[in-house]
């Protein structure tokens, strides 16, 4: 039920956005193209209550709640808050394998289960070697400045070492994106240039080095530089395409940032807009859109991000996610548009009738109710559960 004077009711456009979000994949980590990052070491060394080197005592087997663990003999104590065991002592870690000889044991202060005793300590063992042994000691404490930090792992990012490359990779994808560009001077566009295009180079990472390059390009002062960049990005965009096209969400977006809103339309011209394109390179546009409307409204106009989302209404595979992401954005004046998604998709797709019905819905504009009254004509069964499956109650 609307309000008087238009103004859509706050808690159904609050709704209809909780509803809908689970259509809308969102990001794990920072870095909304980098997936599930998990914890890095320097997380799990500084929220340790003891950190220390261990030799592998035993075989790993299967512990009481079914996850695999492993005895370690205590060697070395490198830091330690509570009161730790004594050198040469066995403890039992958490494995994600089995661990042939070296690890690093990290053991987090549990709850006890009285008020008087000392807390338990669960341990975990990550292997290493020397090389890993002294970067868990050197990495720097989470509490200083977040770029200051990333300085530090930019230098890192593909290491030889193959346990400090994915450490410093989790590192940038935990990072807020305002700490990545304060950063940006560290980061290598020749060595970054290269990544994007190689193949041999794991695919959750390409994304990160794509957004990366942007922010190499968009940041340097060399107008060389710049272009070398840019031309990376567009190598790899415009590279032919396989099933899959890892990273491709952050490539975009890297020329999203190093181009602003001339950005947009090198995207248009390479045919990512129209439906005839790949349903999975819609996602990663739509993605990039998503990351452009939270990030960059600082050089692409809102208005730009809003009629780029509005242009793939037409496209099956992404109409339900632009819809959501019209609404988040406010965008109300795109009432005809979404409604004719609804006569031209909705038909067939639950999803898209679901986002139809909530924008509508939540729309403050006159239009909008009139939509609705023309889809309830039309079509009211299809209309009702659309709005109840939106959780939102019967506009009128």
């Amino acid at each position: 039920m609307r309000p008087a004077g238009g103004v859509p009711s706050r808690t159904a456009f609050w709704m209809f956005l909780l509803a809908m979000a689970a259509c809308v994949a969102a990001p794990a980590s920072a870095c909304p193209f980098c997936g599930t990052v998990g914890q890095s070491l320097a997380q799990r060394r500084d929220a340790a209550s003891i950190v220390a080197v261990g030799e592998a005592w035993g075989t790993a087997a299967a512990d009481a709640t079914g996850f695999l663990s492993q005895r370690f003999r205590i060697d070395q104590l490198i830091r330690h808050k509570s009161a730790p065991p004594a050198v040469g002592d066995a403890i039992p870690a958490r494995v994600a394998g089995p661990v042939a000889g070296t690890a690093v044991l990290f053991a987090t202060a549990t709850a006890s289960t009285t008020v008087d005793a000392a807390p338990d300590l669960w341990w975990s063992a990550v292997a290493a070697d020397e090389t890993l042994l002294g970067y868990v000691v050197a990495v720097p404490d989470t509490s200083q400045p977040a770029a200051e930090r990333l300085r530090w792992f930019a230098s890192r990012l593909e290491h030889p070492d193959p346990a400090i490359a994915v450490d410093a990779f989790t590192e940038f994808g935990l990072a807020a994106f305002p700490d990545v560009c304060q950063a940006a001077a560290a980061l290598d566009p020749v060595r970054l240039s290269a990544w994007v295009n190689e193949p041999g180079i794991d695919a959750r990472r390409r994304g990160l080095y794509g957004l990366l390059l942007g922010v190499a390009a968009n940041t340097t002062h060399d107008p060389a530089v710049s272009r070398d960049c840019l031309d990376a990005l567009h190598r790899c965009i415009e590279s032919p395409a396989d099933d899959f096209r890892a990273g491709f969400d952050g490539m975009l977006a890297g020329v999203l940032v190093a181009e602003g809103a001339q950005g947009l339309d090198y995207l248009k011209e390479r045919g990512l807009y129209d439906r005839s394109a790949r349903p999975l390179d819609q996602r990663h546009l739509l993605a990039a859109l998503r990351f452009a409307g939270e990030s960059l409204g600082a050089t692409i106009p809102r208005e730009r991000i809003v009629a780029a989302t509005a242009a793939l209404l037409s496209s099956p595979a992404v109409a339900a996610d632009a819809i959501i992401d019209l609404a988040r954005y406010q965008a109300w004046d795109e009432v005809a548009a979404v409604a004719l998604a609804w006569d031209a998709l909705g038909v067939d797709d639950a999803l898209v009738r679901r986002a139809v019905a909530g924008y509508l819905s939540a729309s403050p504009q006159p239009a909008a109710k009139q939509e609705l009254d023309r889809i309830r004509a039309q079509s009211p069964e299809l209309l009702k559960r659309a709005l109840d499956a939106a959780a939102l109650p019967a506009a009128r």
